[in-house]
């Protein structure tokens, strides 16, 4: 089990340690909502995540296979179990938890991720089946620079359980959704969807495997696009400045 006491990286035979978190948050640098920083120089990006993390290895290998200006600085985790830390170390990726167990207040939960966070400067921060949420000041002090994709078609069936809900509803399709995160659980402006066919027999299990399918697609498209300065959100819509569909069917 990975502990949670100490800050810092640490390099063990060229790979990045798993290490623990430090108390207290420094200030988040100055960002425009709604605006992408200049493409000129890599864009730094921190995944969080709270199990195996199959959006971040999603994420990380399209960054690398098709030369995004962006590097994945840093994974972290509220879980010291989560599969994906160690996926990440192995790949020279600063990987850390903060255990959210220690911190009996949200509020100190939040100050302590914040301050994980900042410690790589990040100009993106990417919610990769984080399974916890956020105070309305810690998703403040990110605004306009963190995303999260959730397993529906939003604003339908926010919260748990979305697939079961769904069939449940009777639903012909389902999907995913990558949006910019409020204050508002599973809300904030729509990046990306993803629309998959509900189809006679489907169990919550085989949907799930279907819309997750689509969301290593959708994620790291919608990611792309945010480090290369190609979306602007204008009265809470996102736009894409190419003109590309922001719907994968």
């Amino acid at each position: 089990m990975v502990g949670c006491r100490a800050s810092g990286q640490k390099r063990l035979a060229g790979k990045a340690a798993i290490v623990s978190a430090s108390h207290g948050a420094a200030q988040a640098p100055a960002y425009t909502p709604g605006r992408c920083q200049p493409t000129t120089a890599m864009k730094r990006i921190v995944i969080l995540i709270s199990g195996r993390g199959s959006n971040m290895e999603a994420l990380h290998q399209r960054c690398a296979e098709q030369g995004w200006p962006a590097q994945v600085v840093a994974v972290i985790a509220n879980r010291p179990q989560a599969g994906g830390l160690a996926w990440a170390a192995e790949r020279g990726i600063a990987a850390q938890c903060v255990d959210h167990k220690a911190y009996p207040e949200r509020e100190a939960f939040d100050a302590a991720l914040a301050a994980a966070i900042d410690a790589h400067a990040p100009d993106l921060v990417v919610l990769a089946g984080f399974m916890r949420v956020l105070g309305a000041d810690f998703v403040r002090r990110y605004e306009g620079r963190l995303l999260n994709i959730h397993p529906s078609l939003l604003p339908a069936f926010p919260g748990l359980h979305t697939h079961r809900r769904a069939l449940e509803a009777g639903c012909k399709a389902v999907g995913a959704t990558v949006h910019f995160v409020t204050p508002e659980l599973d809300h904030g402006p729509i990046v990306m969807q993803s629309v998959v066919p509900v189809l006679p027999g489907d169990d919550e299990h085989r949907l799930a495997a279907r819309v997750l399918a689509t969301e290593h697609v959708i994620y790291p498209l919608a990611v792309r696009w945010f480090v290369e300065g190609k979306l602007r959100v204008e009265n809470g819509l996102v736009i894409q400045t190419d003109g590309a569909s922001q719907v994968l069917m």
